[in-house]
């Protein structure tokens, strides 16, 4: 008889980013309760119940029931590395240097935009949230009002002039 070949359940922990803003710290502590004392009882009580149905090997409702189980469990075990781990970004009310967790007003080329420089889990350019670590989030970081910051990018380059800090 052959041993059957099975998908390694365990999904490795990636070491991501720990600089998170204290609303995403709250969101992630809301998912993680919501998955321990609703979803996971839940898939439990199905996992159990299916499990009394005959024949494990042949018992597909079973074998669907113990993988949501498991999927969950890599959920909770990813959320509660990330909040052990996490680094309440605490922005600063009226900074003269920009660090993280700072709101920039940039001039670019004739054209103002606002950046918020955040840790590389919550980033979305198109919304104004940019990382630390990206090319211009980390140019960024330490420079004062008036600062001028020139950028190598896609073979040209942009020049930034910081407006305002805050």
């Amino acid at each position: 008889m052959r041993t059957p070949i099975r998908k390694n359940d365990k999904i490795p922990i990636s070491k991501s980013d720990p600089k998170i803003t204290l609303k995403r710290y709250q969101i992630l502590q809301n998912n993680l309760s919501k998955l321990k004392n609703e979803i996971r009882p839940t898939e439990s009580k199905e996992v159990k119940e299916l499990s009394t149905t005959g024949d494990y090997s042949e018992n597909a409702g079973y074998q669907m029931a113990k993988q949501n189980l498991r999927r969950t469990n890599n959920k909770i075990t990813k959320i509660e590395d990330l909040l052990n781990r996490a680094e309440i970004i605490e922005t600063k009310e009226n900074s003269e240097i920009i660090e993280i967790g700072s709101l920039v007003k940039l001039e670019i080329e004739g054209e103002i935009k606002k950046y918020q420089i955040l840790g590389s889990l919550e980033t979305n350019p198109s919304k104004g949230l940019i990382s630390y670590s990206s090319p211009l989030g980390n140019a960024l970081i330490n420079k004062r009002k008036g600062d001028i910051i020139k950028l190598l990018i896609n073979g040209g380059t942009k020049i930034y002039k910081i407006l305002n800090i805050s």
